[in-house]
């Protein structure tokens, strides 16, 4: 399984599941972060700790936590 947070920069995935508690699945879904949906990688911070990612128009910064509950594909 390949998570959102094992992605490099400038990846390009399509979002397969949310293994994401209800109240946090519920917020990601409010950012468009739902199943079928296309994520850009752009930014790492350099802990590690944060992941930027681009959602249609909308950046968002994910914490690393957050990330490793997205279940997704490359395209």
């Amino acid at each position: 399984m390949k998570t959102l947070k094992d992605c490099n920069k400038a990846c390009k995935v399509k979002v397969i599941k949310l293994h994401a508690p209800t109240d946090l699945k519920q917020r990601l879904i409010s950012f468009g972060i739902m199943k079928e949906a296309l994520i850009e990688v752009l930014e790492h911070s350099p802990a590690k700790s944060t992941v930027e990612v681009k959602v249609g128009k909308m950046r968002i910064a994910l914490r690393a936590q957050e990330a490793e509950l997205i279940e997704v594909e490359k395209i």
